[in-house]
């Protein structure tokens, strides 16, 4: 895997997280209100020490229904505190009881009717609350980086768990590609993992030639909040100014059949920075696969934060991120924090 650069420079603590599933709060933020109406029961839940497919299940279970009739907009951690939404298809039935669902492991916060069954990616983001403990670093240090942090973002890594436990998802996407056959389930994950480990190439090339907040002459931007891509386009003040402002942002290659869309410097140093012979098995695997080519955020920011030092030593921080997005990059910035969960 990639080795990932720091964009703020040398670590300025390390601390571990997630000793208890406390240590690590994720609230999911609505994209939408309810209807209020309708066949679908959409649920706001509490899950400790689940995942969301363990938790999916106890609502079948609970609704009497098939886990097909279940919908998520997002997969959150086993080991920590989460608040998501479910929606159970109920056509012509009564809400089922929530407080019967209770349990120390899962809790039903609010329950209203909704129209449609709730799709992947439909929230707005995700609020976190953590708490690093064992921290070990200069406290000025430390608030002078979180200040950085706010005022140019991080860059948009994807995270070690797009990689596996193991972190040999990439290994495995190499000996598929190569012939080895896989479940469907498994070849959706490898091929995430393949495109997640490109993109990092490029982003961690241009952390290294320290632009990766900047804008280049042949990039292509995504507009802040959405996914709506535009450029390349002549550099100017305008756009350089929208980069500063954080009303856009640079982009990078998710791989994919079809050519890359920037031009000039960014072309090349995109084309270079996959150019090895691992890179190269990934980008052609890839497009036999089908994929095709998408654009990512090279930058990420972490908005709303805000930290506190406990009394007994341990660095709460809290903020909002992007749905796709990850804490971890965030973190990362910081310094060098375990989690004592993996």
């Amino acid at each position: 895997m990639t080795e990932l650069l720091r964009a703020h420079g040398e670590s300025v603590l390390s601390a571990r997280t997630r000793i208890t599933p406390e240590d690590f709060r994720v609230d999911e933020i609505d994209a939408f209100a309810a209807s209020g109406e309708g066949e679908h029961l959409l649920l706001t839940i509490e899950k400790r020490g689940l995942t969301t497919a363990e938790a999916v299940r106890r609502v079948a279970a609970w609704a009497g229904v098939p886990e097909s009739a279940i919908g998520h907009a997002g997969l959150k951690d086993r080991h920590a505190v989460t608040r998501q939404r479910l929606s159970v298809w109920l056509p012509g039935r009564e809400d089922p009881d929530p407080s019967t669902l209770d349990s120390e492991a899962l809790r039903v916060i609010e329950a209203h009717r909704h129209s449609r069954k709730l799709p992947r990616g439909a929230l707005a983001g995700n609020r976190f609350r953590l708490v690093l403990r064992e921290v070990v670093g200069d406290r000025a240090a430390v608030e002078q980086r979180l200040g950085a942090i706010v005022a140019q973002g991080v860059p948009n890594y994807f995270g070690e768990q797009r990689f596996g436990r193991s972190g040999d998802n990439v290994a495995q996407a190499l000996a598929m590609f190569a012939g080895r056959r896989v479940k469907r389930e498994e070849r959706s994950m490898l091929l995430s993992a393949a495109r997640s480990e490109l993109f990092n190439c490029v982003l961690a090339q241009r952390v290294h030639d320290g632009n990766w907040n900047a804008a280049l002459e042949g990039d292509v931007f995504m507009l802040a909040g959405s996914h709506s891509v535009f450029g390349p386009e002549p550099l100017d003040d305008r756009i350089r100014e929208r980069v500063a402002t954080f009303d856009i942002d640079p982009t990078g290659p998710m791989w994919g059949r079809g050519t890359l869309r920037t031009s000039e410097a960014v072309l090349a140093l995109e084309t270079e920075a996959v150019a090895g012979s691992d890179a190269q098995a990934l980008r052609d695997g890839l497009e036999r696969a089908g994929m095709k080519q998408e654009r990512r955020a090279l930058r990420l920011r972490a908005t709303n934060l805000q930290w506190q030092w406990l009394e007994d030593g341990a660095l709460e921080v809290a903020f909002e991120l992007p749905s796709g997005s990850y804490a971890t990059s965030v973190l990362a910035e910081l310094g060098n924090v375990s989690d004592a969960m993996r």
